[in-house]
Parts: structure tokens; C-alpha cells; sequence
């Protein structure tokens, strides 16, 4: 009897515990329901952006002169000075080599001792035509002498005539002895060296003008159109915040044969002096009158029966439904272009459950 007893009361005191236990953990899971009820239902979030419809396109170029000089002298000789470096500026009218002007200088000498003479035959012409005609009024002298007269007057003219055209060509090749830069601008290669023979028009200096610069990169042929229809801009890679416009100006007529891309250059008439040739720069290509749309998971949508709409979450956590504009469909998105504003947080998943009524709980943002 005494061992029924202990066992009994061993029992009562094992189901007293339980009966605790049980009535405990389902005090803690009501207030477990109770503060996810206050809290608000758990959803996942995805922010609106609204971006350009056709994505701009990025292409790598590089900075260069729209005017790029190959100089030369006008005339053969022997290069006696180079004045110029690479990478030098200069100025309008600046020397930038000489040659040796001995041979120019004796060229100049002889045209202007021609030009004496001639001053000298024409003036004893002249004479002798003057006293032809004097005697010829008189009826001493016969119309064949008179005509003689005439015609070597007329030479000696043509000659001295000649004479000034020599002098004048040969003070002008004297001039081009010294190569002078047409423009400001940057020395960028020297083909010559002092002590080279050089013939009339070879390149001797290349200059870039300074007046314009230009963005040159590879067009691949599916944007052409837009390159030439949509607008333009150029990012340095030294100065990446900085924007600067830029205007097709030229397309090569064919493609690379190796590359199958059109060379197209871009004029920058905003360039200041932080622009210097040679830089890497971005351009960038976009569509010049595109639609500005959003793109959302195709699980944010929700729609039974009505227009395609949209729970927007506001800071406190309350809902709203908010009907959108749908511009298209993809597998797992949908492409929107209104109905709500730029950055709004958009429920993400499980809009079938929500009740406009109730307040949810961001738990996390999805990137779309």
C-alpha cells in the first residue's frame, strides 16, 4: 500500500509539471501572435527606378584634334635648324625650322640682276621706238623700221615683265627657307633633323590645332542610328564627374574590316583646357525622345479583375493600392511607366494575402 501511495502521488506531481509546461508555451506563442500582429505582417520590398526604356551605351575613345597638320616646306633644301620640340606649343606665325639659304639667297641675287638688265634693254628700246616715230612723221625712215623699232620695244617690255615675276618668286622661295606655324596648336612629331635634305612638300613638323577637339571611338553597326539620331556625352577618365556635350560630326561610310565597327568622331564644343589630346574618355550614347520606365518583379503585380496594380509601403507601414501603367511583360518582370512616383517601396512578394487594411514589416529590400 505504502508503494501505490508513492507512486500516486509521483504521477499527480508528473502531470501537474506537464499541464505547467503545456499552459506555458502556449502563453508565450500568444504573445508571440500577438506582438507579430502589432508589428505587422513580414514582406519583402522592391524600390521603383525609373530609368531610360532603351539602356544608354558606353564606348571607349579617345581624345584628338579635329585639325591635325602635316607641315612642310615649299621648297628643296637642307634643314639648317629644327626650333621645335614634341609636345611643344606654338603660336600663329611662329619658326618652327630653317634651311639653308645660301642656294636662295644667290637665286634672289640673279633674279634681281635680270631685272636691272631688263630695266636697262627696255629703257634704250624705248628710246629707239621714240626716234623711229619721229622719223618716220618726218618721211625719213621707211614703215619696215618703224615696225622694227616697235617690236623690240614691245620685248624689252615682256622682259622686264618677266624680271619682276622672277624677283617676286624668288623673294617669296627665300620666305619659305623658314617653316612657320598657320595656327596655334601642339607639336605631336618631328620628321626632320638638322643637317637633312628635304624635298618641296615632304613632311618635316605635324601640328594639332588647338581650335577643336574631338572624342574618336568604334561605332559597333547596330548603333549607328542611334549615334546619329540620339544624343551624346564624354567622360574623362581623369575627371570622371565632369560631363561634356558632344556632336557627331563625322561616320566613317563603311565598316572595319577587322573589327566591323564605324569610326566616329564627336566634336566637344564645351572643351576647356582640362581636355588635352590624347586622354581616354567614356561616351556615352542615348536615345534622344525614350520613354522613361520601371522594372519590377512580376510577383509585385497584383490584379483579379481590375487594372494591374501595385501595395505601396509608406514609412509608418500602412499599404496602398495604387493602379500602374504596364508597359510590357517579361518572364519574371514587368515593365511599368506610371501610376507611381520615383523610389516608392513596392511589396515584392505575396500581394494575394495582403489586406489594404492591415500594416506590414519591411524585412528586406530586393535590387531589380
Amino acid at each position: 500500500m505504502l508503494v501505490r501511495s508513492i507512486f500516486f502521488n509521483y504521477y499527480k506531481l508528473l502531470t501537474g509539471a506537464s499541464l505547467a509546461l503545456v499552459a506555458t508555451l502556449l502563453m508565450g506563442c500568444n504573445e508571440k501572435a500577438a506582438e507579430t500582429a502589432a508589428s505587422g505582417r513580414p514582406v519583402l520590398v522592391a524600390t521603383v527606378q525609373y530609368a531610360a526604356e532603351a539602356p544608354e551605351r558606353s564606348f571607349v575613345g579617345t581624345i584628338r584634334p579635329r585639325i591635325e597638320t602635316d607641315m612642310g616646306f615649299r621648297v628643296p633644301g637642307k634643314v639648317a635648324k629644327r626650333l621645335v620640340e614634341v609636345g611643344q606649343s606654338v603660336e600663329v606665325g611662329q619658326p618652327l625650322a630653317i634651311l639653308d639659304e645660301v642656294d636662295l639667297k644667290l637665286q634672289a641675287e640673279q633674279s634681281e640682276a635680270e631685272f636691272r638688265a631688263a630695266t636697262g634693254v627696255l629703257a634704250q628700246a624705248s628710246a629707239a621706238e621714240q626716234r623711229a616715230k619721229d622719223l618716220r612723221a618726218k618721211g625719213w625712215t621707211t614703215e619696215a623700221q618703224m615696225d622694227q623699232s616697235r617690236a623690240a620695244a614691245d620685248e624689252a617690255r615682256a622682259r622686264l615683265n618677266r624680271a619682276e615675276r622672277a624677283v617676286e618668286l624668288t623673294r617669296n622661295s627665300l620666305s619659305y627657307a623658314t617653316l612657320v606655324a598657320d595656327g596655334r596648336g601642339v607639336v605631336t612629331a618631328t620628321l626632320v633633323e638638322p643637317g637633312q635634305v628635304v624635298a618641296a612638300g615632304q613632311t618635316a613638323i605635324r601640328v594639332a590645332r588647338f581650335a577643336e577637339r574631338e572624342a574618336v571611338v568604334a561605332i559597333p553597326e547596330t548603333l549607328v542610328g542611334r549615334a546619329k539620331a540620339g544624343t551624346a556625352t564624354v567622360t574623362l577618365w581623369s575627371d570622371a564627374d565632369r560631363k561634356y556635350i558632344a556632336r557627331l560630326r563625322e561616320i566613317a561610310p563603311s565598316a572595319d574590316p577587322a573589327t566591323r565597327t564605324y569610326l566616329a568622331k564627336f566634336s566637344l564644343p564645351e572643351a576647356d583646357d582640362k581636355v588635352s589630346l590624347g586622354m581616354t574618355a567614356t561616351l556615352t550614347l542615348a536615345d534622344a525622345a525614350t520613354e522613361r520606365v520601371a522594372r519590377l518583379p512580376l510577383s509585385a503585380l497584383f490584379s483579379q479583375g481590375s487594372s494591374p496594380s501595385l501595395y505601396v509601403v509608406d514609412g509608418s507601414g500602412a499599404i496602398t493600392l495604387k493602379p500602374v501603367i504596364v508597359k510590357s511583360y517579361d518572364s519574371n518582370s514587368v515593365v511599368i511607366s506610371g501610376g507611381v512616383e520615383e523610389g516608392a517601396r513596392v511589396v515584392a512578394l505575396g500581394v494575394q494575402k495582403l489586406d489594404p487594411a492591415q500594416k506590414v514589416r519591411v524585412v528586406s529590400s530586393l535590387s531589380f
